[in-house]
């Protein structure tokens, strides 16, 4: 399944993508489930980020490997795969990209992921697709 989802900001691209941090990822995370933050190294290529989710009665880590990145002219991306996933996923590919628009950015949010099971691919999107939309708000009040 694929989940794109694009958020127009008010900061020029190198500005925005300068504060891809420690301190935005955590800010990002949404209120279900509870992020408990393990490692993260940033994203740069070899760069891990590791995650522990809290769904009240068990807790799975999820462990990505920046496998990409690079910066045009007028863009700046990386891209973060899936290495330990919970058990609901078999494969997971987030490219983070952040695009000029004048004075301006688009953050592009592009998702690729599986389940274990072709129908719970699609019983799971909108699932998936609302944990990113959480992300819109806080881009823009991050990014005024």
């Amino acid at each position: 399944m694929k989940i794109n989802i694009k958020t127009k900001v008010n900061q020029p691209y190198q500005q925005v993508f300068a504060q891809f941090d420690q301190a935005l990822f955590k800010a990002l995370a949404p209120p279900f489930p509870r992020v408990k933050l393990l490692k993260y190294d940033g994203s740069k290529v070899g760069d891990w980020v590791i995650i522990q989710l809290n769904f009240l009665f068990f807790k799975q880590v999820w462990e990505s490997e920046i496998v990409e990145a690079e910066e045009q002219t007028g863009e700046i991306y990386f891209i973060d795969e899936g290495r330990q996933l919970p058990f609901f996923l078999k494969y997971w590919r987030h490219r983070h990209r952040v695009v000029a628009a004048d004075h301006q950015s688009f953050i592009i949010d592009e998702i690729t992921y599986k389940t274990p099971f072709a129908l719970l691919d699609w019983l799971m999107y909108p699932l998936m697709y609302g944990q990113f939309l959480y992300r819109k708000p806080i881009y823009k009040k991050k990014f005024r």
